[in-house]
C-alpha cells in the first residue's frame, strides 16, 4: 500500500514538473563571470536544484563519516562488553557456607 503512495506521488511531482517545464519555456539568460548562456527557465531551474542538493550531500558527508566512525567504534565496545558479561557468567559461584 505504502509502495502505491509512493508512486502516486512520484507521478504526481513529475506531472507538476512537467507541467512546469511546458507554461516555463522560454528562454531566460544567465550571467555569470565568463559569459551569458541562454537557456529555458525550467532547465536552469533544475541544474540549480541539483547543484543545491549535491553541495547540500557533499557538506553533510564529514558528519556522515564521522557517525559511521562512531558507530564502529560503539559496535566494538558493545562487542568487548558482550564478551566480558559472558565471561562473568561461566566463572563458577562460589558459597560461603
Amino acid at each position: 500500500m505504502l509502495r502505491i503512495i509512493r508512486l502516486v506521488l512520484l507521478m504526481l511531482i513529475a506531472v507538476v514538473g512537467l507541467v512546469f517545464a511546458v507554461l516555463n519555456a522560454g528562454q531566460v539568460d544567465l550571467s555569470y563571470y565568463l559569459g551569458v548562456w541562454r537557456a529555458p527557465l525550467s532547465l536552469i531551474l533544475v541544474l540549480a536544484f541539483a547543484l543545491g542538493a549535491l553541495f547540500g550531500v557533499i557538506a553533510c558527508l564529514g558528519m556522515l563519516f564521522k557517525a559511521k566512525q562512531e558507530g564502529r567504534r560503539l559496535h566494538k565496545t558493545l562487542k568487548l562488553s558482550e564478551q566480558e558479561v559472558t565471561n562473568l557468567r561461566n566463572i563458577p559461584v562460589r558459597d560461603r557456607h
